[in-house]
């Protein structure tokens, strides 16, 4: 018999990549998706449809989200066209397991790319224990670079949707993140304040 989760995924996936025949019929069966692309590509927003569906369907869901993300809300995560979902800030991905409770069903963490590699391990555990993972972050720095954690979760993910953005430059499919003002270091907190979608043709590094 398909666990309800597995018959929402089943159609959710049927939708988004035709041909992509998916069957989950073991009762109690955890997975890892991720969502992952360039910024102002919508991946919030489409962790937080997801999570949306998930609420329709009563299913119990927890949120985190990394506590340096203060951009638009402290606690909420927000996407940039401000759609907003509530969640749990964490310091460090070991957290997510001192919220955890028993009925718990999916736990989604959005901008993954600011965790360490542990959230790599708890990720897998979380889905070896029957929990759907929902996982978005940038997976590649400003430089083009993979970023932090997120080459080994699309490594290990059983669904993958790269979402692509539009170049602010030429207007063609935009899959690299171009920071606009100077500094190196990787992890600069920002918005269209220091970023923009580019094209590989039209990305380039300011450093």
């Amino acid at each position: 018999m398909r666990s309800a989760s597995g018959k929402l995924y089943h159609s959710l996936n049927q939708k988004r990549e035709e041909g992509d025949n998916v069957n989950i019929n073991i009762q109690n069966t955890g997975w890892i998706e991720v969502i992952c692309g360039s910024m102002f590509s919508g991946k919030t927003e489409e962790l937080i449809k997801r999570i949306r569906r998930a609420e329709y369907a009563r299913q119990k869901i927890m949120v985190f989200k990394p506590i340096i993300d203060n951009r638009y809300d402290h606690e909420n995560i927000v996407s940039h066209s401000q759609m907003q979902a509530p969640s749990i800030p964490i310091s460090e991905a070991s957290e997510i397991y001192e919220h955890l409770t028993e009925d718990v069903q999916i736990v989604a963490v959005d901008e993954a790319q600011f965790f360490d590699e542990s959230l790599i391990g708890i990720c897998n555990d979380l889905a070896d224990r029957g929990i759907r993972v929902i996982v978005a972050g940038l997976d590649q720095d400003y430089k083009g670079n993979p970023f932090g954690c997120m080459p080994q979760l699309l490594a290990i993910a059983e669904y993958v949707t790269k979402n692509l953005a539009i170049c602010l430059k030429c207007g063609n499919p935009a899959n690299r993140t171009q920071r606009t003002i100077h500094s190196s270091e990787q992890i600069l907190v920002g918005s269209t304040d220091s970023y923009e979608a580019r094209c590989r043709n039209c990305h380039e590094v300011l450093d």
